[in-house]
């Protein structure tokens, strides 16, 4: 069956075992699977999370811990180590997604990713030089690439639309508490382990946290589910009601077997859907806009304090970003709506960084810190939904304009590297080129959300005449649908 092409909610057959279920029966058979899937996912991809992020982001961390000291970088070959890791993150994402989705089993293939760049993040503590870091810097992109775009892949392959945007503030949270917390991590390992056994302090943290990544990968093994057919802890019963209430949210059958998938016809699919573009534009401009929080240990250091309080004056705004997510995301899921909960916290990202560019006093300028974290990400996991939410069908449709889209939006993140530059000395760095760079592309991401809504709700109307809409539900020609398939606006 062709995408779009699929039948009316109203004339889908339920398998065997989903038909002979009773409403009420259905109700609590569903909460039950949720509840044993929740219990046996999240928990798991939010903690590898925590370690893709700790991983990846720690290099900001141990420029304060002696790294740049010991081995004499100057500032631009300090960028040049925080952007190379993008490059091989960029390349990988989408072969990645596309493997993911062909072998089916993400419980076997995320694991053992993750072994591998916890083995590179613990090399990197051995580098003692330049070039060895950029060497460590590529490969731990290339292999991590695989884990976050996978993760939103894997979650709408469990949950419908309107309980996918929760899930993804759960995975997203992850990277959050990893900031909270990876900076008060740094600061207890450098404020105790500086020339432990011979070792500069930053050494300590790569070899500590790849080892303890490697650590949770094992474990990992036993615990994730693969996709709805091929988890093999799940009763026959529950792998039909899986599989049928993600027929049913979108009408038409996901994930049903690797002979089932190509590689490139999926991609294809997604690059000449207009909705991939502009979503892809989306992303890249609020990734662009939250470039700042891989400086922000730097961007913290201006208020004046020294290397220990500035890692642990770093962990606030992180904390309120994984409340504000959760709320807003939950809320959205709720409502169904999406373009409003996007675009008001972008809102007080925009106003938050022109408050931090426009004064150098302490208070205001730690008010607008606080700000500027939640006003980027509380909408952004929201924005990763809608991509799911807008192009959920085929499945590996899904999964090449996920990758996609997280690659090219990544790539803010090579020439965002040289926006915030490290002087010598005691000097403060000037900030307000890249807090005013980063505030246009916040407002160009709040232009294309506004754009991506018009296209859903035109569509919408489409669907309301009965009209064909490729990769939506479609009723019978000229017959408009009472309660089919709408996108989600």
């Amino acid at each position: 069956m062709e995408p779009g092409h699929a039948p009316s909610s109203s004339k889908l057959q339920p398998p065997e075992l989903v038909a002979a279920m009773s409403p009420e029966y259905r109700l609590q058979a569903e909460a039950k699977l949720r509840r044993k899937i929740d219990s046996r996912l999240l928990p798991m991809i939010i903690l590898m999370y925590i370690m893709n992020y700790l991983d990846r982001n720690n290099i900001a961390a141990v420029r304060l811990a002696g790294l740049q000291d010991e081995l004499e970088l100057s500032s631009v070959q300090y960028q040049t180590i925080i952007s190379i890791l993008f490059v091989g993150y960029i390349l990988m994402q989408i072969p990645s997604n596309l493997l993911l989705n062909k072998t089916g089993r993400p419980a076997i293939y995320l694991p053992c990713c993750m072994i591998i760049w916890g083995i590179i993040s613990g090399a990197t503590g051995a580098c003692q030089n330049f070039g060895g870091l950029v060497a460590c810097r590529f490969f731990l992109g290339f292999i991590e690439a695989a884990y976050f775009p996978g993760c939103l892949f894997y979650l709408s392959s469990w949950y419908t639309r309107k309980e996918l945007g929760f899930r993804t503030a759960v995975l997203y949270s992850g990277s959050l508490i990893s900031g909270a917390f990876g900076g008060l991590v740094t600061a207890g390992i450098t404020s105790n382990m500086d020339h432990t056994h011979g070792l500069r302090a930053w050494r300590w943290v790569f070899i500590i946290e790849g080892a303890i990544t490697v650590v949770i990968a094992v474990g990992a093994f036993f615990i994730l589910p693969n996709f709805p057919r091929t988890t093999s802890w799940l009763s026959d019963e529950e792998r039909q009601l899986a599989a049928y209430r993600l027929l049913e949210d979108v009408g038409e059958d996901d994930w049903t077997s690797s002979a089932s998938q190509s590689f490139f016809h999926g991609l294809k699919l997604a690059l000449v859907d207009i909705k991939t573009w502009v979503l892809m534009v989306l992303l890249l401009a609020i990734v662009s806009s939250a470039s700042v929080t891989n400086f922000f240990p730097t961007v913290v250091k201006t208020l004046g304090y020294g290397n220990v309080e500035t890692l642990l004056l770093t962990a606030p705004p992180y904390v309120l970003a994984v409340i504000t997510t959760y709320l807003n995301a939950w809320h959205a899921d709720r409502t169904g709506e999406r373009f409003f909960h996007i675009v008001l916290p972008l809102c007080v990202g925009v106003v938050a960084f022109i408050l931090c560019a426009a004064t150098h006093s302490v208070a205001p300028r730690y008010v607008a810190m606080m700000l500027m974290v939640p006003g980027v990400y509380t909408g952004y996991v929201v924005a990763l939904t809608w991509i799911s939410n807008s192009l959920p069908r085929p499945a590996s449709k899904r999964a090449a304009a996920l990758a996609f889209i997280n690659a090219i939006s990544n790539t803010s993140s090579i020439y965002a590297s040289y926006m915030y530059p490290q002087p010598k000395g005691k000097a403060q760095p000037d900030l307000t080129v890249p807090l005013s760079v980063d505030c246009a592309t916040a407002v160009l991401a709040i232009i294309m959300a506004a754009i991506m809504r018009i296209i859903l709700a035109r569509l919408n109307k489409k669907l309301d005449r009965g009209e064909h809409v490729e990769g939506a539900i479609n009723a019978v020609p000229g017959e408009a649908q009472e309660h089919g398939f709408r996108f989600l606006i």
